[in-house]
């Protein structure tokens, strides 16, 4: 008796099964497609991302080889145009080629290129404090303080690696232009962080013995 009962539940639940296929046949399919097609999509996107990439690399040498060989007619389109890709990787780069290289002579066409960055471009924290800090330093010799100061504001008040060399721009800006109390408050700020840069604590305490000490 016990054996026939189990017959008759493993075939009545074979049946619900093969009902329930028979029954779903077309979502079941249906599912099947989209799952097919999102994986090709996948790496159909997957594919495509690469070859872009790809394709800004080789603009981007491209453009530095056109540089080197006196052949700057393009060079500044192609370094905007990378800007204007807002790739993490070669918007920062083509920014960098742009200022060390002085090809853009206009402060604020740069200026517009470090916001575009900043503000555009998906960036990993770290680079964009840097993007910051170069901001600041390239606008250094000609801003006021209070315009500099807001660039640097959101180093100052981190726990950036880049927040020593924040604390440093400024206190060489105020030092340069007269203010040595200011400086030394800067100064000082460094020499207190914990794990300052080890170059610019050495060039700070070399300045405070030779400025300030008594």
């Amino acid at each position: 008796m016990d054996e026939e009962i189990s017959i008759i539940n493993s075939k009545t639940k074979e049946e619900k099964i093969k009902n329930f296929f028979v029954n779903n046949k077309n979502k079941i399919i249906s599912i099947i497609v989209i799952l097919v097609l999102l994986l090709f999509g996948f790496f159909f996107y997957k594919e495509y991302k690469e070859d872009y990439r790809e394709s800004l690399a080789n603009k981007f040498n491209i453009a530095k080889s056109q540089y080197s060989s006196g052949d700057k007619s393009k060079v500044i389109q192609s370094m905007e145009e990378l800007i204007d890709s807002k790739d993490s990787t070669y918007s920062p780069l083509a920014l960098y080629f742009l200022i060390d290289n002085k090809i853009v002579i206009s402060k604020n066409k740069i200026n517009e290129h470090f916001d575009q960055v900043l503000n555009e471009v998906k960036l990993d924290k770290e680079i964009k404090n840097l993007i910051i800090y170069k901001k600041a330093l390239f606008n250094s010799e000609d801003i006021n303080e209070n315009d500099l100061l807001k660039i640097l504001n959101p180093l100052i008040k981190s726990d950036s690696v880049w927040k020593s060399h924040s604390l440093y721009l400024l206190a060489e800006y105020y030092f340069h232009n007269n203010q040595k109390q200011k400086a030394k408050e800067f100064y000082e700020k460094i020499i207190n962080i914990k794990d300052s840069n080890k170059n610019i604590n050495s060039e700070v305490k070399k300045r405070l013995q030779s400025e300030y000490s008594e």
